[in-house]
């Protein structure tokens, strides 16, 4: 496809959810829930379709060598359908932020202010690997009111493709908007570019994927951005931790699903506890096959660790890889966080809670763990169905981006000839 079509392409997907995006926003609750409880139901029904198309992406995958984790982020299984339909009811059954009153107030005589909750309008998703981020990115713009472009990766297209056109077909029987969902169904990458220009018609951009993504979507677009930044997450394993929960929590937070944004890279423990907690979990990551980096220290108490190099503190492996840094003090523990993290999530193991407090007021993350996994840092986890991201700005929303991030405001000024004098 040339550079001009890829250009009319995309302005014209971007035009039509524009216009879309006017009409959603003065849909009723009953209305937006109904379209999404269709779309649940036909995702459902559409379940070995959509594995046979998934099946096409993976085996790609496989021969592209890419590596297992990856692969595991990819794969859709039953039950991770299933999920995705699960994950629909519940915005369904959460409160509808749409004309929410923030704030009113009555500043002078015969004049009230209203500050509500409205729909941002049209938001594009550009995102790499996750089919499930489809899903996801289009039920919560549904239900706050949104239109949505959806640029996903190349090695998902064809997941992406079988679940937008699902989505799509099921939601205008329901009578969603035409243009409400829009699927950029080209691999070409200067879509992106072209999307990025188009600051007339999206409201906002949220990059979704590996840092040089995000890094390209920053030094380009001409559209704000709401950035789900790398997950390069620490667990401090304290010297008055609980070793087997520390021990649980530790392996969960890396084994459990490790190319995901929450799985813990890097794992710091007390130099008082070291001596006896180490030992017991390299035997559990050695079973898992997870290959360990770590500084002198963690070398000297095993010494199968790798040395690990400047460079791995601040790499985040999406892969059966972990750096291991023994501290001698919470402050120092602090300090790594602060230099190598981006600002997602940050666990501690502690059954201090003078310790704990500490360490959530110090460190500067999105989100903070006290004795619990990392990987709890989700939409699900939290109670709000699904997200579109993790965010780790600060403006306009950070940490979980579920339907309140997807709003933004709008006073209604109401007077009784009200004039300035």
């Amino acid at each position: 496809m040339g550079n001009d079509r890829i250009k009319q392409m995309v302005l014209l997907k971007a035009m039509a959810a524009k216009e879309a995006s006017r009409s959603l926003a003065l849909m009723n609750t009953k209305q937006k829930n109904n379209i999404l409880s269709v779309i649940a139901y036909a995702l459902q029904q559409n379940t070995n379709e959509i594995l046979f198309h998934n099946e096409i992406d993976v085996e790609a995958a496989k021969e592209a060598k890419i590596t297992p984790a990856l692969i595991d982020r990819l794969t859709l299984t039953k039950e991770r359908i299933d999920n995705m339909t699960k994950s629909i009811k519940d915005v369904i059954f959460l409160n509808d932020p749409i004309g929410t009153i923030l704030e009113e107030i009555n500043p002078i005589a015969d004049f009230n202010v209203k500050k509500i909750r409205v729909p941002l309008g049209v938001i594009s998703m550009i995102y790499e690997a996750r089919p499930n981020v489809t899903v996801d990115a289009a039920t919560l713009c549904l239900k706050t009111g949104n239109a949505v472009i959806l640029k996903g990766g190349s090695e998902a297209i064809n997941s992406n493709k079988i679940l937008t056109k699902i989505i799509h077909e099921a939601g205008l029987k329901a009578g969603m908007p035409s243009g409400s969902i829009q699927f950029i169904d080209t691999t070409d990458r200067t879509t992106v570019q072209e999307i990025l220009k188009l600051d007339n018609f999206i409201d906002l951009i949220i990059p979704r994927g590996s840092e040089e993504l995000i890094e390209f979507v920053k030094n380009h677009s001409l559209i704000p951005i709401l950035s789900h930044g790398k997950g390069l997450c620490h667990t401090y394993i304290d010297k008055d931790a609980d070793v087997s929960m520390a021990i649980r929590i530790s392996v969960n937070a890396k084994c459990q699903r490790p190319a995901v944004c929450n799985a813990m890279e890097t794992l710091l423990i007390h130099t008082d506890i070291a001596q006896n907690i180490l030992p017991k979990l390299c035997k559990l990551y050695k079973e898992t096959n997870v290959e360990l980096r770590g500084c002198d220290t963690s070398k000297s108490i095993i010494n199968s660790i790798i040395s690990a190099t400047e460079k791995d503190w601040s790499t985040e492996y999406h892969d059966f890889k972990l750096s291991i840094k023994i501290v001698n003090s919470l402050e120092e523990a602090i300090t790594h966080i602060n230099k190598y993290g981006s600002m997602h999530s940050e666990a501690i193991i502690t059954n201090n809670e003078q310790t704990a407090n500490e360490f959530a007021a110090k460190v500067d993350a999105a989100a903070i763990f006290i004795n619990a996994s990392t990987r709890l840092h989700d939409g699900n986890s939290f109670g709000l169905g699904c997200e579109i991201g993790i965010s780790t700005q600060k403006l306009h929303a950070r940490g979980t981006m579920g339907i309140n991030e997807l709003t933004t405001t709008k006073y209604i000024a109401k007077g009784n000839g009200t004039i300035r004098n």
